[in-house]
């Protein structure tokens, strides 16, 4: 099937399918849906779920499996927490399935982490913040201080999580600076 040049795909756009372990991922993934429009067209299922649902909406699901060679990339959003480090081989198993269903070349799939909770990713929209984040304690100071920068958040609520989004580039440039930090 040759890829489609217009249409809901867009005039050459990226066609980009996520998969999004919580609320406030998918209020953050609809905030990349409307800032990039113009380049990207991104969806996600409404409902949350990550490896295991992408295996089965590209095996059952006619949006995905007969879409399978227009999607450029997959992305997984999700938090790293120790209770998923026995999962990894079979979410591997599941990304090396995921990246062959387009003939040539693969798709992508990129795996948006982070520590311990999206609040961490949030509060790198407005400083550098390089401690890990392991225990329900550390996890309700970070979701505090989110609370303290932007007064109306919650989580997975839209308005709150793109008033965030918005320093995105802020975000990004933090990241670097803290994942330096911590391999220094």
């Amino acid at each position: 099937m040759p890829r489609k040049t217009n249409g809901s795909r867009g005039k050459g756009k990226t066609i980009i399918r996520v998969f999004c372990e919580g609320e406030t991922e998918q209020a953050y993934t609809e905030f990349l849906k409307r800032r990039f429009a113009d380049v990207a067209v991104i969806k996600y299922p409404k409902e949350i779920g990550l490896f295991d649902e992408a295996e089965n909406r590209f095996a059952k699901d006619p949006q995905y499996r007969d879409n399978a060679e227009v999607i450029d990339e997959v992305w997984f959003f999700f938090d790293v927490e120790r209770k998923d480090i026995g999962l990894w081989d079979h979410r591997l198993k599941i990304i090396k399935k995921l990246r062959k269903l387009r003939r040539d070349p693969n798709i992508k799939v990129r795996l948006l982490m982070t520590t311990g909770c999206i609040e961490y990713w949030l509060m790198l929209h407005y400083k550098k913040y390089a401690p890990p984040l392991q225990t329900e304690a550390e996890k309700a100071r970070v979701i505090n201080e989110v609370i303290e920068k932007e007064s109306t958040y919650k989580k997975g609520d839209y308005p709150s999580t793109a008033k965030i989004a918005v320093n995105f580039p802020t975000a990004t440039a933090n990241a670097k600076k803290s994942l330096l930090a911590q391999w220094c």
